[in-house]
């Protein structure tokens, strides 16, 4: 887990004391496929708590979201909406928060805080 926490600080240290800067064009390209993978992660870190995961689904998922996700803005380009892109952006940010919630969720379980169907009733003689 540690190699993790490094990667992740060495990674933002990279992007922020990096001199390199992506073109503007770019910037709508970068920041959906951002999205992709934050998507994609937060599935396989739900799919791991609840013992589902499977390397191949996340890897394919991966990619295929990241490629679904360019391919949406590459088309709004081409067309002239430009705003095409927010329509992926809506739906991996309705999954990205439904995952967050259920990881939560999956987490406070696992850490022994009680549910809301494990609590006791209050107001009743059982």
């Amino acid at each position: 887990m540690w190699i993790v926490i490094v990667g992740f600080v060495v990674g933002i240290l990279l992007g922020v004391f990096s001199p390199f800067t992506l073109p503007i064009a770019y910037a709508r390209y970068l920041s959906i496929a951002v999205l992709a993978a934050l998507d994609t992660t937060f599935g396989g870190l739900r799919a791991s708590l609840e013992g589902t995961y499977d390397n191949n689904i996340f890897i394919t998922g991966f990619f295929t979201n990241a490629l679904l996700a360019a391919g949406l803005v590459y088309l709004g380009d081409r067309i002239g909406v430009e705003n095409l892109y927010l329509a992926g952006v809506v739906a991996m940010g309705i999954r990205m928060f439904q995952n967050l919630g259920i990881i939560r969720r999956l987490l406070l379980k696992r850490w022994g805080f009680p549910g809301r169907d494990e609590r006791p009733q209050s107001g009743t003689d059982q």
